[in-house]
Parts: C-alpha cells; sequence; structure tokens
C-alpha cells in the first residue's frame, strides 16, 4: 500500500539506473529507496516517514523524482 500522506514516483528513465538507485538509497534519511541490481525500489512501507527534505531531488537528474503530497490532493 502507498503511503497516506506522500507518494514518490522515479521517471522509467532512472529507474533501472543501479549507480542513482545507490545515491538514493545513501542520501534518503528514513529508507524511502532501496537500490536493488536491476534499479531503484521504492520501500513502501516508509513513504509516511518522509520529511521532505528534498535530498532525493538533488541526488536524482532534475525531474526524474516526484514527490506527490497526498494531502494537497
Amino acid at each position: 500500500m502507498a503511503g497516506v500522506f506522500i507518494d514518490v514516483k522515479v521517471s522509467a528513465e532512472i529507474a533501472g539506473d543501479a549507480d542513482i538507485a545507490r545515491k538514493l538509497e545513501e542520501v534518503c534519511p528514513v529508507g524511502i529507496f532501496a537500490a536493488k541490481e536491476a534499479g531503484v525500489e521504492i520501500v513502501d512501507d516508509n513513504l509516511d516517514e518522509c520529511t521532505l527534505c528534498d535530498l532525493c531531488l538533488e541526488a536524482a537528474p532534475k525531474g526524474s523524482v516526484e514527490i506527490v503530497k497526498l494531502y494537497e490532493a
């Protein structure tokens, strides 16, 4: 199940990039991203722990990671 407060979307262009996956896993303080051989995986159970720090947005190419605030929908 996705988060109650936020959802995170990763573009298809970087989803399979293992280097970016490792970067995202490293910068996220609450473990939303997991680096796998096939690329980045979103850890759904950790989505609601997001602090909206934007470190993932800074670590990935511009526009490739999106944080969707579900409470603003």
